[in-house]
């Protein structure tokens, strides 16, 4: 079970650090523990009514500078999973799981008694998922197959309270189980995969470290096919027989998005890593993003969610509409294994025009998979949203800001040139891997790449309302071709 740290805990324990380095001690500075060995099971049962047991034992120490009096934890997410229950143990005796009135994402452990400094306790949590009521937008799953995502589904420990806390972080090794039924097969994160065979069931022990990030699950009674091209293996995981004979066009396909992704934002991984394609157990519950404005503004409008990456190597698809139209419904999401998942945290956390590169990357992929043809549609579609003629000095619309957001990686695109745009962009999302990053970050790998006044681009662009004339005029003929302005919802979520 991965553990995130908590946000209060990243200030915190860089200043601790930097104190320890300059005083030369080891000495804490503030209220702590340390995870000394921790074990996560997941044991999935189909019958009578399937449902998944999650368990978790932690061995803790005391290694704060103060008695502890409880501890902060965040239990599986609830608009996510239906939790059916969940137990908390402390050296065997059941401990009360309360509320926290100012934070309702999170649980507080009050200890039977104070814990001391240096001393040692076990942790035992349970937790029992089910699958999602009629109506309801929570994950669900069927007794022939479940999928547990990246994040969100496992218990998270948080830093104790106070002046440069610290705690929560896993051990370097640990283990997560999986039991399943023996008939199943399964994905999971981590390293050195052990098997065994346990009474009708299939049980899976892999090793999970620091660069697994969070930790995932997928298994069920699929049957499964190698789209393998260009050097690049691509398992699909169905539960009906494909014919081989429709796998030869996605794989070709697949393989145009994985090329656009890579030279657009750099390798995947390091070492050429397999992606999985797997059916969706169930499609409704299946995928968290909505029918978003974004998605509008691509040409998507009328089209519901129907693929959606759980982890940095894993995509759950909606394959009801057949294989030949997999990879169309595929290629978009996969740019989130390219730049989500702990790689750049950033992606998802901006504000514009940054916001809008998830959905540039998206259109990436859509435009490797259907054409060229695509981009200027898409372009198309933007520019129909935004006013020819805005008002000087007025605040623009979310709408209208998220539209031109979504157009200046498209200017940025060509007003560099492909090979400077992928090359900066890759600069970027390489040097700040696993930090983040800004405009600023932006524009200094474009400047570098480019050996221009970027800064003044972006000024253009983002400091004056509308776009610039001769950007519009540019494609001002395929707009004139025709197409229905989208209908663009007025919300302002980017």
């Amino acid at each position: 079970m991965q553990l995130r740290a908590h946000p209060r805990f990243l200030l915190f324990s860089l200043l601790a650090v930097a104190g320890l380095g300059t005083a030369g001690c080891t000495a804490a500075l503030g209220p702590g523990y340390t995870i000394e060995k921790q074990e996560v099971r997941v044991h999935f049962l189909p019958d009578p009514q399937p449902r998944i047991l999650l368990e978790a034992d932690y061995h803790l120490r005391n290694t704060g500078n103060q008695p502890l009096s409880s501890l902060e934890l965040r239990l599986p997410g609830r608009r996510r999973f239906h939790l059916a229950s969940a137990h908390a143990d402390w050296d065997g005796a059941e401990i009360a799981l309360e509320s926290e009135p100012s934070n309702p994402r999170e649980t507080l452990l009050n200890f039977p008694k104070a814990w001391p400094v240096s001393a040692r306790h076990t942790l035992h949590l349970s937790a029992e998922i089910v699958p999602s009521s009629s109506g309801e937008n929570n994950l669900s799953f069927t007794s022939d197959a479940f999928f547990l995502p990246a994040q969100g589904w496992s218990p998270e420990l948080l830093p104790a309270e106070g002046l440069f806390p610290t705690g929560g972080v896993p051990p370097g090794r640990w283990d997560l189980v999986v039991r399943v039924p023996e008939s199943f097969i399964v994905h999971s994160s981590g390293k050195g995969t052990k098997t065994a065979h346990d009474r009708g069931e299939l049980l899976i022990r892999a090793t999970q470290l620091p660069q697994d990030h969070y930790p995932f699950v997928i298994a069920g009674r699929y049957l499964s096919a190698s789209l393998d091209s260009a050097g690049q293996k691509v398992f699909l995981w169905t539960r009906a027989q494909q014919n081989t004979v429709n796998l030869g066009p996605v794989s070709e396909s697949l393989v145009r998005a994985i090329l656009s992704f890579n030279t657009n934002f750099g390798a995947r991984t390091q070492t050429s890593q397999p992606l999985w394609i797997v059916e969706c157990p169930v499609v409704e519950g299946c995928f968290t993003r909505r029918d978003s404005a974004y998605a509008k503004l691509v040409g998507a409008a009328d089209e519901p969610a129907s693929a959606e990456m759980i982890s940095m190597d894993t995509v759950v698809a909606d394959v009801s509409g057949g294989v030949p139209k997999l990879a169309g419904n595929v290629a978009p999401s996969l740019a989130a294994s390219w730049l989500g998942y702990g790689q750049n945290p950033g992606y998802y956390e901006q504000g514009p025009p940054l916001y809008a590169l998830p959905a540039y990357a998206a259109s990436v992929g859509r435009e490797a998979v259907e054409g060229p043809a695509i981009r200027e549609e898409t372009i198309r579609h933007i520019l129909s949203v935004i006013p020819k003629s805005p008002e000087p000095r007025k605040t623009e619309e979310p709408a209208v800001l998220r539209a031109k957001c979504l157009l200046f990686f498209y200017a940025l695109q060509e007003r560099y040139g492909q090979e400077k745009f992928g090359a900066a962009l890759r600069h970027m999302l390489e040097a700040r891997r696993e930090r983040g990053f800004n405009l600023s970050d932006l524009i200094s790998a474009f400047e570098q790449e480019t050996h221009q006044n970027v800064a003044e681009f972006v000024r253009l662009w983002m400091k004056h309302p509308g776009v610039p004339d001769e950007f519009r005029a540019r494609h001002e003929d395929a707009f004139a071709a025709g197409a229905t302005a989208p209908n663009i919802p007025k919300e302002d979520v980017p």
